[in-house]
């Protein structure tokens, strides 16, 4: 078990009042934002974007300038794809209503997407957003299990309810960790020794060991398949399943986090975990499955499930609910249909090796991380890729948005570009990434 990581800010990339060039207008709608929403919604860089609509790889703002978004993943098969739009409109016009109801397409959505999983994972739960997948696994982990004790990484970010932002380091310090939960390092190959499966599971045996000796039962290992917060963390592939055999020797549960990762985004299969050879008992489902509109999930294995159905009932309000299955059925059918996860996998090749590229040619841009159209990129000083320079970075995304690219930074020193496009990306916006990117190591 390690201490949790100290953040060098309360987000990465966020905007401070008061800094960044806004025309009246938007000062006028950062203070009126301010004034109704509150002091704890966050606002990305120095000057934010007001944004009107998108389309495809492509956001516009309210004077007509286009950004490349290589950040929002939501949009997995570009924004405002039309065959999503045309589902969710079409429901929209019949009936939208909860599952308490008898309605065949919540169950053709089921069968359509549990084909995408192992046989073991056969049943799968609605809700509306990834934060409450989690929640509900935490409920089903501590029921299973009788465990209550959580193990999770040091800068984790598994959702925002009561239970889980207490299981979500890179909250930052004003939100505490929960009294049974434990971090173990993520599996950074900069800052681990020797075999990263054998180190990432020796931290996991750690804290199941400081768990049992606070008399506290594991209930489960929950891990982002991707580590996307710590940093981006996807190679080797199969590192994962020594710690999965760790968590289950001492009587818990493997939670995959698939709400980043999932949907094809690591271009080598459906699912982050899969690239790791290990079946998780319970898989969450989010961001990319609605395309926008708010649809996340549970899959899980039948026997998982037992003991907290045999004791408690389950309903969400809006969880999938007719509209939310019509729009996540056509989701998966454009992913099917239009070949995205093997896009992902082409175009991701070929991002990375031209951030490799880059990388060879400016000092400042270190490793490079990546599966398919999720990568990372680490910002350093003076060519030392253990120096990070949170402060480079933080110029250097703010130097893209305002040279038409959005996105963002990730990891526990704050100095890892986030890079996660829609999974249309095509060649020629990964040429105009590189580009941008590019001007901005020499600014």
């Amino acid at each position: 078990m390690t201490d949790r990581p100290t953040l060098p800010g309360a987000m990465p990339n966020a905007y401070l009042p008061g800094k960044g060039n806004l025309p009246p207008g938007d000062q006028a709608l950062v203070a009126r934002r301010q004034r109704l929403l509150g002091p704890a919604y966050r606002l990305f860089y120095e000057t934010p974007v007001h944004l009107v609509r998108g389309e495809g790889v492509w956001l516009y703002d309210k004077d007509g300038k286009a950004y490349l978004d290589t950040y929002n993943n939501v949009a997995s098969v570009g924004h405002c794809h039309p065959r999503v739009v045309e589902a969710t409109a079409r429901q929209s016009a019949i009936f939208a209503s909860h599952t308490r109801y008898l309605h065949d397409g919540i169950l053709e959505y089921a069968e359509r997407l549990l084909a995408h999983f192992p046989p073991a994972l056969s049943h799968v739960m609605f809700t509306c957003t990834g934060s409450e997948a989690n929640d509900l696994a935490f409920r089903i982990a501590r029921a299973q299990t009788g465990g209550t004790g959580f193990i999770v990484t040091e800068n984790a970010y598994h959702g925002v309810t009561h239970a889980i932002a207490g299981m979500s380091p890179s909250l930052g310090a004003g939100v505490p960790l929960g009294e049974h939960v434990r971090t173990v390092p993520a599996p950074d190959p900069l800052r681990m020794a020797g075999d990263m499966g054998a180190a990432f599971a020796a931290g996991v045996q750690a804290a199941v060991d400081d768990l049992l000796r606070h008399g506290i039962r594991p209930a489960a290992l929950i891990v982002d398949t991707v580590f996307s917060s710590d940093g981006v963390f996807a190679d080797p592939p199969g590192f994962l399943a020594p710690a999965v055999e760790v968590i289950r020797r001492a009587g818990g549960l493997f939670i995959a986090d698939e709400v980043q990762p999932g949907f094809g985004r690591t271009g080598q299969a459906m699912w982050g975990f899969q690239r790791h050879g290990v079946t998780p008992d319970m898989v969450s489902l989010g961001k990319p499955m609605g395309n926008g509109y708010p649809v996340a999930g549970l899959v899980m294995r039948p026997e998982v499930i037992e003991s907290f159905g045999s004791k408690a009932r389950y309903f969400n309000t809006f969880g999938g609910n007719a509209v939310a299955a019509a729009t996540a059925m056509a989701v998966l059918q454009v992913i099917e249909d239009e070949g995205l996860m093997r896009n992902a996998a082409t175009v991701g090749a070929l991002f990375r090796a031209g951030l490799e590229d880059l990388a060879a040619r400016h000092e400042a841009l270190g490793p490079i991380r990546s599966a398919g159209l999720f990568l990372g990129a680490e910002i350093v000083a003076g060519g030392d890729p253990l120096a990070a320079d949170a402060a480079a970075c933080g110029r250097i995304v703010n130097h893209l948005r305002d040279n038409g690219v959005l996105i963002s930074a990730t990891g526990p020193r704050a100095n890892v570009l986030k890079i996660r496009p829609p999974l249309v990306f095509s060649a020629e916006n990964v040429a105009f990434f590189l580009d941008r990117l590019e001007a901005a190591l020499k600014a």
